[in-house]
């Protein structure tokens, strides 16, 4: 029995999502949004010169994108050694819950509850309810904003007050920041998971702990001690599925928050650096029959909503040098997927994820061409090279 590896190269979408005019940034519809394809021509235009990503691009990265949008993206032009295919979402959503279960073989059978972008954006109970759970007279923010932002805007007030940072966005989510010291981070993470039911209740997806540390005049920085409490997947996973076959479900990153523990035997965070080394440890050490379940956020957080093409792509970068010392490692029987959950376009308006399709990039089964497939065949495609029985729907593709 051999053991199954996911990556999800978190926002590393390649356009062409066939219902993208549905999808908004602002007033502008995601249409022709398209993260390395874009990026990709970016480089091309700089002294830094090409995206150099050689060992996701032999693995079919830049087929894929072609396969997705019709872009030929400049320096990805190489000829496959692994599997290769474009996935379509079909959640009526573009955000990481969705993404991640639709991966995981259950895709989102209800529309998600977004706040508008008001001021204030939350409903009066709502904010009367954060205010009880945290003992404040009062919230700061209560509107739409980038969580950097937010905390330089309202960090030193929140400082001088107590009051907890509370903001959303474009996604089904309320972000709740506080400074590790003054506020506390247990305090934090008690008043997220106090509220998470009644606002899970309210379809919004996900009620994150957004701690930080720092000071009005050196600034103020988040800390890797985020949190996500996400509202429970509405049927089994690939992970309860592996689980109830009696084998391990490693998760790497925030995958145990996403999927609410669900199925999922320990938990490894970190930053990205770190999530790799956890990554790497796992190849040597995972049991016969395990799966290990990768989430790399940075993509997303640090250079798609903030909309930096360049350090998107040295990210990239660094994560292609990543997987050429890992794909040594692996066992010849192993089973390697690289995917991703959705869009974050640097280069689009806003600051919001984008429709696209994402890459499938599998490692261990040849060289061929996979076609446009589906996000839950990538769940059906793990039951099938664990021998192990599935939950969900999908089509195998290895």
């Amino acid at each position: 029995m051999s053991r199954a590896f996911v990556i999800v190269i978190d926002s590393v979408g390649i356009g062409g999502a066939p219902d993208a005019d549905r999808f908004f940034n602002g007033a502008t519809p995601d249409t022709g949004a398209n993260t390395v394809g874009h990026i990709a021509e970016v480089c091309a235009r700089l002294p830094r010169g090409p995206l150099r990503v050689p060992t996701l691009d032999a693995l079919g990265l830049g087929r894929a994108v072609k396969l997705a949008s019709g872009l030929d993206a400049p320096g990805l032009d190489a000829v496959p050694t692994g599997a290769w295919g474009a996935a379509t979402e079909v959640s009526p959503g573009k955000d990481t819950p969705s993404g991640h279960w639709e991966l995981a073989g259950v895709p989102v059978p209800w529309d998600w509850t977004y706040f508008p972008d008001t001021d204030p954006a939350l409903p009066d109970d709502l904010t009367a309810a954060i205010c009880d759970a945290a003992g404040t007279d009062g919230i700061l923010g209560n509107r739409h904003a980038s969580g950097t932002q937010v905390i330089e805007d309202e960090g030193p007030r929140h400082i001088e007050t107590g009051w907890p940072i509370v903001y959303t966005s474009a996604d089904s989510v309320l972000q709740i920041a506080a400074h590790e010291d003054h506020f506390g981070l247990d305090r934090l993470l008690k008043l997220c998971e106090d509220l998470a039911p009644r606002v899970h209740a309210m379809k919004v997806g996900r009620v994150i702990a957004r701690p930080f540390l720092g000071t009005a005049e050196e600034g103020f920085k988040r800390t890797p001690n985020r949190r996500d409490f996400a509202i429970a997947p509405p049927s089994p996973t690939i992970c309860d599925d592996v689980h109830a076959a009696g084998h391990a479900v490693h998760a790497v990153g925030k995958i145990g928050d996403i999927f609410s523990m669900r199925g999922i035997t320990d938990v490894r965070k970190g930053a990205d650096a770190r999530l790799m080394d956890h990554v790497h440890d796992l190849a040597t050490e995972a049991e016969e029959g395990s799966f290990v379940f990768a989430n790399l956020v940075e993509f997303d957080s640090e250079y798609g909503h903030r909309r930096d093409p360049e350090g998107y792509a040295a990210h990239l970068e660094w994560f292609d040098a990543e997987l050429a010392r890992l794909l040594p490692v692996l066992r010849a029987d192993d089973l390697l997927i690289v995917t991703a959950d959705h869009g974050n376009d640097p280069t689009w308006v806003g600051t919001d994820h984008t429709r696209e399709r994402v890459p499938v990039l599998i490692h261990g089964r040849g060289a061929r061409a996979l076609g446009q497939i589906a996000f839950q065949d990538v769940a059906a495609t793990i039951a099938a090279h664990l021998d192990i029985p599935h939950s969900g729907k999908g089509t195998p593709v290895t």
